[in-house]
């Protein structure tokens, strides 16, 4: 910050990955597709959780914290399916495990919070993605609730995020509040006791669908059945209808997933000024997931997931059967 002129950061990337200048880490890419937008940047790289102190040595950040449990799901890359723990992490340097707490995005949002009251904290990467709604967790054997709810960020910026967090920070620069950024493709957030729960349709989407309710799914494993099968519906960018899922006197509400980027958009994204390589304050320590990527192609996919399907012959494009687009 010294170096650039700078008296204070726009956002405040917090990460549990090492800081890796690549494509393939999210922590890079969002960084750099801010700063192309004109942003002050600062990325905190997998923080000592035991204090706030870390979320203030850049000071109060003018607009957002933007908070990821890095690339992979704090669970999941802590522990095996046996429920051990594991003996490396692939995104820290030399593979040393403990980087990071378990559940990271819960204990970052906190810790932005006490950090800095007031400033909006906007999570997402895979981690907080795949808990937008009551979930499943293995390792507690139990349905948890949204992410939303324990973590108490303003914003969930789920799935592909470059458009989603653009229009965040670029509303939020022009003055608005996250409440009137609720509209946003790609975005999900929880309403208060005392506000209505949206209905109809929204700005850009075709209606809104109630889900089987937080207490429904912990009872009844039919209706987390239901839960999921229409959540899993609700995927394709192109038809998807916003969710509702009511968690007692309070309710998570999930947007249609932000478009795809068009072919110039995924070009301006990818040709941005990465370095490419990790961070040098890490020296000569190796990032192995960096490795994986040094010198490889790499895709916008999960490399385990299955390929995209367009709709099956004879079906209208907005049907809602299982060979949707997801």
């Amino acid at each position: 910050m010294a170096a650039r002129g700078w008296d204070a950061v726009d956002v405040v990337l917090v990460s549990g990955d090492a800081y890796v200048d690549h494509p393939s880490f999210a922590n890079g890419l969002i960084a750099r597709l801010l700063e192309a937008a004109g942003f002050r940047v600062a990325v905190l790289a997998q923080p000592d959780w035991s204090s706030c102190e870390p979320w203030r040595q850049f000071g109060r950040p003018r607009l957002c914290f933007g908070i990821s449990a890095g690339n992979m799901d704090s669970m999941i890359n802590h522990y095996t399916a046996n429920r051990k723990v594991r003996n490396d992490d692939a995104y820290s340097p030399d593979g040393a495990i403990g980087k990071r707490p378990d559940r990271a995005t819960l204990a970052y949002c906190q810790r932005a919070r006490e950090a800095f009251p007031g400033v909006p904290v906007v999570a997402g990467g895979v981690e907080a993605s795949l808990r937008r709604i009551a979930h499943y967790d293995y390792w507690s054997d139990k349905v948890r609730r949204s992410i939303l709810l324990d973590a108490k960020a303003d914003l969930v910026a789920f799935g592909m995020g470059e458009r989603t967090v653009l229009e965040i920070t670029r509303g939020l620069a022009a003055g608005k509040t996250v409440r009137d950024l609720r509209d946003l493709r790609g975005v999900a957030y929880r309403t208060g006791a005392s506000e209505p729960i949206p209905a109809g349709d929204g700005p850009q989407w075709p209606g809104t669908l109630e889900i089987p309710p937080y207490e429904a799914v912990v009872a009844d494993p039919l209706a987390f059945c239901e839960m999921t099968r229409v959540s899993h519906l609700e995927t394709n960018p192109h038809n998807a209808r916003r969710l509702v899922q009511r968690h007692g006197r309070e309710a998570v509400v999930i947007n249609p997933p932000a478009l795809p980027l068009e072919q110039g958009e995924m070009d301006q994204v990818y040709g941005l000024p990465f370095t490419r390589l990790p961070h040098p304050a890490y020296g000569s320590a190796r990032i192995p997931a960096f490795e994986v990527v040094e010198t490889h192609r790499h895709h916008r996919h999960c490399y385990w997931s299955e390929p995209s399907r367009a709709p099956a012959q004879g079906l209208e494009p907005d049907s809602r059967s299982g060979s949707r687009l997801s």
